[in-house]
């Protein structure tokens, strides 16, 4: 058993991270920050496509899961890990994962608890979406691949867990590609109301506490996704077959109950299991990042997110934030794959 396990042993962006930060921020002044920012590259991506494909699904036990992954790249490559966010998956990095492989990385994309083909061993497991507990299933995961640390890349639910990664177990990420900044959050901040119209953004985290909203997305998955992509990505023209290649992955048995369980417990509605109790302690203290790291954000994302001079502090490593231009959203990674590849081999050489 791993160290990071050992110690176990003993939240689209959460409202949690938003309230925290722009309320600790604001009272620490750190608005006039100024964060590495540039226009990489004056290409238009709104209406990139690709047919690419995972053309084979791995599975491997880790820890509670049976996870489903898409590996790709040479053996003996420096690892990378690429974290999908909701309601996306691993097709986020159908683009992104190719461009790492033939630079020599090895690629591992995971279907995320709830997701495609990544599945629960026993049927009694709590099917638990709290935000340490994805993290611990990536460590899992690399315990699994006996992969001892790692590139780690993600956005939405997936940067929320590489965060983690790298703010409580630095020895296992070699470096960070972070969409939309430092998302980790806490219960406590979360139960601070917002001014009413960043309350709305987050209409749907509302609607997920009541059973009507439980039982409404269980029954309209796909419609529902399909409108946080457009509300999310509003420049994006995606097509059907690209949103239906990964609409898929929300048939999975556990995905409503790993979905409404996140966003329940963000909002203090639910609770964690004890045994993650201090993992979340430390994780509320809202713990500095030390590796190094590229935040990016789409200059398009219309989903909830913070201005990069909020969270620039919360990265004492080498770090550069880049604003990618071209009317990119929320699903940056599949919106332009070569900049998030392009960031990720950076912030490798960074480490060196």
């Amino acid at each position: 058993m791993s160290e990071a396990l050992k110690y176990d042993r003993r939240r689209f962006l959460g409202t949690a991270a938003m309230t925290f930060f722009a309320s600790e921020f604001a009272l620490a002044g750190l608005s006039e920050a100024k964060p590495y920012n540039t226009n990489h590259g004056d290409e238009t991506h709104i209406n990139h496509m690709s047919s690419n494909s995972f053309e084979t699904i791995k599975q491997i036990n880790a820890g509670p899961l049976n996870v489903g992954y898409a590996e790709s790249g040479p053996s003996t490559g420096t690892p990378v890990i690429l974290l999908h966010g909701w309601p996306y998956d691993i097709y986020s990095f159908a683009d992104t994962a190719p461009l790492l492989a033939s630079a020599g990385y090895r690629v591992i994309v995971p279907y995320l608890r709830g997701y495609g083909t990544t599945s629960f061993l026993s049927g009694e497991t709590v099917r638990n979406g709290q935000q340490s507990v994805v993290a611990i299933d990536t460590i899992n995961l690399m315990d699994a691949l006996k992969i001892d640390k790692a590139i780690i890349g993600g956005f939405d639910w997936g940067a929320r867990t590489a965060n983690i990664i790298a703010a409580l177990w630095p020895e296992r990420c070699k470096a960070l590609v972070s969409v939309s900044g430092y998302l980790i959050g806490n219960q406590e901040a979360g139960k601070a109301p917002l001014p009413p119209k960043a309350e709305l953004q987050w209409w749907y985290q509302y609607y997920f506490a009541t059973e009507r909203g439980r039982a409404g997305y269980d029954k309209y998955r796909r419609e529902f996704a399909k409108l946080i992509w457009q509300i999310a990505s509003p420049k994006w023209a995606f097509d059907d077959a690209t949103f239906d290649r990964s609409a898929a992955s929300f048939d999975n048995p556990d995905h409503v109950a790993i979905v409404i369980h996140n966003y329940r417990w963000r909002l203090g509605l639910v609770e964690g299991e004890s045994k993650y109790d201090d993992i979340e302690k430390k994780l509320a203290t809202a713990p500095v990042i030390t590796v190094p790291t590229i935040t990016l954000e789409g200059d398009a994302n219309g989903a909830p997110h913070l201005d990069p001079s909020a969270y620039a502090n919360k990265f004492s490593g080498k770090y550069l934030n880049r604003i990618i231009k071209g009317g990119i959203g929320h699903n940056l990674p599949q919106e332009a794959p070569r900049d998030f590849a392009d960031a990720i081999i950076e912030v490798g050489g960074y480490s060196k």
